[in-house]
């Protein structure tokens, strides 16, 4: 992700253009519409979802308990991790941490650190901007997991982890610490 992008930006449908448009100028941004929150979007779950205990993807884990198609926002049952989900990338910022960030680059003139985000395909990234997901929506549970094309989140007590389902990639984001995988 290119750290030379500055802004400042006031929602989440801003962030999510904001931070697809400082990426590597690869592709175009997502069509954005305002994120839909985990409880607010339960009809159109419903409609998409997919639930079977005896079913698997092809990477061999279990279908999420949410399956999204457009942006949505979610957040930690503690609300200390705030995530933005949609099928072309995920990020999740957090609040409180008990551990420090790499250094921010030298391009990064904004909050460094302070979140996490991963695009299908690629690897994940510390988060350079002025702004937050930490308000994203509603609790996801303990032990739900929700979707978007590839990219998948589990929300665990031990924080929230995030990655894609096609390349294993991804992140970990806990008070106590993280991990990029």
């Amino acid at each position: 992700m290119s750290q030379a992008c500055r802004f400042v930006l006031p929602s989440l449908v801003a962030i999510m253009l904001a931070f697809t448009a400082c990426g590597d100028d690869k592709s175009e941004p997502p069509a954005v519409t305002e994120p839909e929150s985990v409880s607010d979007s339960t009809s159109a779950i419903e409609s998409t979802s997919t639930t079977s205990e005896s079913t698997t993807t092809s990477d061999g884990t279990s279908p999420a308990d949410i399956t999204v198609s457009k942006l949505t926002g979610f957040t930690s049952p503690t609300g200390n991790i705030g995530c933005i989900i949609d099928r072309r990338t995920v990020r999740c910022d957090i609040r409180e941490r008990d551990w420090k960030p790499p250094p921010a680059p030298a391009g990064c003139q904004l909050d460094y650190g302070q979140g996490i985000s991963l695009s299908a395909g690629e690897a994940p990234d510390f988060v350079c901007a002025g702004d937050t997901t930490a308000d994203a929506g509603q609790p996801l549970p303990y032990g739900q997991s929700i979707a978007a094309g590839l990219l998948r989140c589990e929300s665990e007590e031990s924080g929230m982890s995030c990655r894609d389902v096609e390349t294993g990639r991804g992140f970990s984001l806990a008070k106590g610490g993280y991990e990029l995988f």
